[in-house]
């Protein structure tokens, strides 16, 4: 698991005394849904976001490392990730998921630089 994936980049504006929860979150390409529930933890930082009706009610969990900016004026975060990028990823069931290490290692695969089945957009 690479951990720049799973910290915040410096200059994304995350500030660790502000709660995230409620956040909408922003895709490249729209919204995809809000925050229901972050972690700052170092080297395992990350958000779930309740997708609502965009992808039927679901949620997808994002690594830090694929957050772009946070706008706290706003609420807004922004991710540099499309939504087809998001939808497609390793599916997510909080229960099995959450702090699992082998489920991290996987969305570390889908998301990182290079990765075959998404990374960073061209």
């Amino acid at each position: 698991m690479s951990d720049n994936m799973w910290g915040y980049r410096e200059n994304s504006g995350r500030l660790t005394d502000v709660d995230l929860t409620g956040y909408k979150v922003e895709a490249t390409d729209g919204s995809i849904g809000k925050v229901d529930k972050h972690s700052d933890e170092a080297g395992s930082a990350y958000l779930v976001v309740d997708t609502g009706p965009w992808i039927f009610g679901k949620e997808v969990l994002l690594p830090a490392g694929t957050v772009e900016r946070i706008d706290a004026d706003e609420q807004k975060i922004y991710v540099d990730r499309t939504k087809e990028q998001i939808k497609n990823a390793p599916e997510f069931v909080r229960d099995e998921h959450l702090n699992n290490a082998g489920y991290n290692k996987e969305l570390d695969t889908y998301y990182g630089s290079g990765a075959p089945f998404g990374g960073r957009p061209a």
